[in-house]
This record gives structure tokens, sequence and C-alpha cells, in this order.
């Protein structure tokens, strides 16, 4: 399904199931098809799922328009204002969480039930006072540093069912890093731990112990800054948890779902 957002950019969507509403954002380069172990149990389990490919991502439109987190966070809130949708769960991996974070950031938390983070550090930029960024990235390496090569996000395959189904999206709708690049930075720029620490519903951080863009330790240090925070850590998971171990994920999902 399609939306128009109201800078008229098309936006792709589904919606199945019925339930509380579990809306849904993939990180940097991901289409929507990466969650395909989640949809089915989530509506197993009683869930209405709205999964959304953010612009230039998936089968969304393309476009130079609106490529910084706040427009993202719009993005989801004019698709969440549309369904009319009451209480949300607010799901995300990667970029796709921290623009839970921007949304938060322009909204509150009083119009949600809880958020979930997929490893997601809040903070990009590594600092003496912050060692939880991403790799060991720096203030002084901003920008050139994300105009090479992010490098690997997994650490061991997806399953192949979701492998195929993310391939063939790729195909029919290549990602273009370089028309991105802007939301790459400003995404790299942000600092949400002021928001994280101001939540005030349950907020769940899962982390993939081998990830190789992240300490997993960020996960407990961060869900220690939320009023209702915690963290799990799945093993033998890189970045992208949800498909690299999909069963780990779906149980620590569905049991932080079942408190909620």
């Amino acid at each position: 399904m399609h939306f128009s957002t109201s800078d008229h950019v098309q936006l792709d969507y589904t919606d199945e199931g019925q339930g509380q509403p579990i809306v849904i954002l993939t990180g940097f380069g991901g289409a929507k098809d990466i969650w395909r172990a989640q949809i089915p149990v989530l509506i197993q389990a009683g869930y209405r799922v709205i999964n959304l490919d953010g612009r230039c991502q998936g089968l969304s439109e393309h476009t130079a328009k609106g490529l910084r987190m706040s427009r993202r966070a719009v993005d989801a809130h004019e698709l969440i204002e549309k369904l009319q949708l009451e209480q949300p769960i607010l799901l995300g991996n990667s970029m796709g969480a921290a623009t839970w974070f921007a949304y938060v950031s322009l909204y509150g938390d009083t119009g949600i039930k809880a958020l979930i983070d997929v490893d997601q550090t809040p903070r990009m930029i590594n600092t003496p006072h912050w060692q939880y960024g991403f790799k060991q990235v720096q203030w002084q390496d901003i920008p050139d540093y994300f105009r090479m090569p992010l490098g690997h996000s997994t650490f061991k395959h997806i399953d192949d069912a979701t492998y195929a189904r993310v391939k063939a999206v790729e195909a029919q709708a290549p990602f273009d890093a370089k028309l991105m690049f802007p939301l790459l930075v400003n995404h790299a720029v942000q600092d949400w731990r002021d928001v994280i620490r101001q939540l005030t519903v349950p907020f769940l951080i899962i982390a993939g112990a081998k990830s190789p863009f992240f300490n997993p330790d960020f996960a407990a240090v961060t869900a220690q800054m939320a009023l209702r925070g915690q963290s799990v850590v799945i093993p033998e998971a890189g970045h992208i948890v949800m498909a690299e171990q999909s069963a780990a994920f779906n149980k620590a999902l569905l049991e932080f779902l079942a408190t909620c």
C-alpha cells in the first residue's frame, strides 16, 4: 500500500493483522522485507503490524527531499495519523530506531505504548565520555568517514527466505547510497540521550553480541537512562539481529510485549 506525505512523497507500507498496533521501521539502506520472520509471529500473537519503508528505501519513492531524521519522524507520524492508530508500539532497527527517538523528541511519548530499539546506540560519535558510538568514529571523522563503505552489518548469514525477499526488492528498487548520504550524516551527528532520559513508556533495547557496528554494552548503559528501560543481548548476532537470530529475537520481543 502507498500513502502520500505532506511534502508529496509516496511511501510504501504493509498493514496486516488486528489488535494492538506495532509500527516497524528499518535501518539505513534496508527494506521492510528484512522483518519477514517477525510479521507472522506478531500477527499470530494478536498484533496489527504496520511495516513502513522510509523515503528512499525499499519500494518507497526515492527523492532528495527531506533527507533528515526529523522529516522521517514526521513521515511516520503522518502514517500513524492516517491509519488512526491508538497507542502504537514503535519498533525499529538501526536508523529506524533512531527515527523513533526523533519521533519522541517531536511528539513526546504520551501517544505511544512502548518503544523497542534494535541495535542502535543513542549517540553515534565517540568522545572521551561516550565510548558506545559507531565503531571508532569521532567528531574529526565527520563527514568523510561516511563517504566510505560502512562494512558488513551482519555476523552470520540471514535466513535464506528473508535474504531472497530482500534481494528481490533491491533488484526492483536499488538503494542509492550517494543520494542518501546527507541523511546518513544527519543521523550520525545526533545525540538522543536526552530523549531516552525523558521516556516514561516501557523501553527495550535488543543488541547483537557480535554487532560489527556497536559495542553491545551500549544496550545496558542506555537502558539505565530510561525510567522503564531494559536490555537483551542476543548471542551470535550482528547488527541485523532479527534476521540473523530470528528465533531468539522473536522470543525476546514477545516476552517484552507480554509485559506491556
